[in-house]
C-alpha cells in the first residue's frame, strides 16, 4: 500500500506517508492498494472512519473481469475503469480494471499491480512536476487521463499493423494464409469499441450523478477526457471499416486472378480443340482414307494446324481476350 497526503490549502507536493490512523482533517489522502497482494484493503479503509464501505463494492474491486462501471452511496462514489495492461503480447492488447473510491477527503485506488498510469502519476506528483490536484476527483482525473493517453498511443501500432497486413494480403505472390490474424485484429477493434462505450457511460454517469462538488474547470477537464475516449472509439470503428474494405479488396483481387487463369485455360482449350479434332480424324484406322496416301499430306496438315493456331490467336487478340 502506498499513502500520499495532499494539503490542498497551499498546493504543495504530496508527502509519502508510512501509515495513517484516521481520515484527514484537511486536504485529502490517496491510498493505493494492489489487488492480488492486499485483498483485505476494505478493513484498512474502514478503520480510518471516512465512511462505511459496501461489501458488494469491495468484491467488485477485486474482480479482474469487471467492466467499467459507476455506483455510489451516501459516503463515497465508486468508479471502475478498465485500462491497458502493461505489456502487449503478439500485438494483442489486454485490459485490467482499476477501482476508484472517492470519499470527501480520501481517494482509494485498487489496481492489479504494475499499472504504468498509476506509477507515472505518482512519480510526477512526488517530483513536483505539474499541477497538484486539490481533491480526490481531480486526482482521479490525472490517473484516468494517463490511462486514456495509453489508448490514444495504441492507435499508431494498430494502424501500422493494419498496413502490413494490407500489403501482404494484396500481394499476388503471397498466399492469403494470414486471415486468422486479420480476424483477430477485427475482434480486438470490436473489444476496443465496446470498452470505450463502457468507459464513456461510466464517466458520464459519474459526472452527472456524483455526490461530490465538481468545479467548472474540473468539469471541463472531464469533458475533454470523454472526448479523448470518443476519439479512440471512432478510431476503432474506422479501423473495422478498413478491415471490411481489405476483405472486399482481397476477394476482388482473388476473383480477378481466378478469372485471368480461367481466361488462359479457355484460350488454350479453344486452340487445342480443333487440333485434337484434326488429329483424331486422321488417327482413325480406316483402310480407305485417300488423304493418307497424299505425298505431302503430313506437311499440308501440319501447316494447316499451325495456320489455324495463328488465326485463332489473332482473333482472340483482336477480341482482347488476353
Amino acid at each position: 500500500m502506498d499513502i500520499l497526503s495532499f494539503v490542498s490549502s497551499n498546493g504543495a507536493a504530496p508527502r509519502k506517508l508510512e501509515r495513517i490512523e484516521s481520515c484527514p482533517g484537511e486536504g485529502f489522502v490517496w491510498l493505493d492498494f494492489t489487488r492480488e497482494q492486499e485483498q483485505n484493503w476494505p478493513e484498512t479503509v474502514q478503520g480510518l472512519g471516512c465512511g462505511q464501505l459496501h461489501e458488494r463494492h469491495a468484491r467488485d474491486s477485486l474482480n479482474p473481469a469487471h467492466p467499467s462501471f459507476f455506483d455510489s452511496t451516501s459516503d463515497y462514489d465508486m468508479v471502475i475503469f478498465r485500462g491497458l495492461a502493461p505489456e502487449m503480447e503478439d500485438n494483442q492488447f489486454s485490459t485490467h480494471p482499476i477501482a476508484f473510491f472517492l470519499f470527501d477527503r480520501l481517494l482509494v485506488t485498487v489496481q492489479p499491480g504494475g499499472s504504468r498510469s498509476v506509477k507515472a502519476v505518482k512519480e510526477r506528483l512526488l517530483s513536483q512536476n505539474g499541477r497538484v490536484p486539490a481533491n480526490p476527483a481531480a486526482l482521479m482525473h490525472l490517473i484516468l487521463n494517463a490511462m486514456v493517453d495509453r489508448f490514444l498511443a495504441l492507435r499508431e501500432p494498430l494502424t501500422q499493423q493494419m498496413e502490413v497486413w494490407m500489403q501482404r494480403l494484396l500481394d499476388p505472390r503471397r498466399r492469403g494464409d494470414k486471415w486468422y490474424r486479420v480476424m483477430s485484429h477485427r475482434s480486438q477493434l470490436r473489444r476496443l469499441e465496446t470498452l470505450c462505450d463502457e468507459q464513456e457511460d461510466a464517466l458520464v454517469t459519474w459526472r452527472d450523478s456524483s455526490r461530490l462538488e465538481i468545479s467548472e474547470s474540473l468539469h471541463v477537464r472531464y469533458t475533454d477526457l470523454l472526448e479523448h475516449i470518443r476519439r479512440v472509439a471512432k478510431f476503432a470503428i474506422s479501423q473495422q471499416h478498413e478491415v471490411e474494405g481489405l476483405m472486399q479488396l482481397h476477394f476482388a483481387a482473388l476473383s480477378h486472378r481466378t478469372n485471368e487463369i480461367m481466361r488462359v485455360l479457355t484460350v488454350l482449350s479453344a486452340i487445342f480443340l480443333p487440333l485434337t479434332l484434326i488429329a483424331g480424324i486422321y488417327g482413325m484406322n480406316f483402310e480407305h482414307m485417300p488423304e493418307l496416301h497424299t505425298r505431302y499430306g503430313y506437311y499440308y496438315t501440319l501447316a494447316g494446324m499451325l495456320l489455324l493456331v495463328a488465326l485463332l490467336l489473332g482473333w482472340f487478340r483482336w477480341k482482347k481476350w488476353f
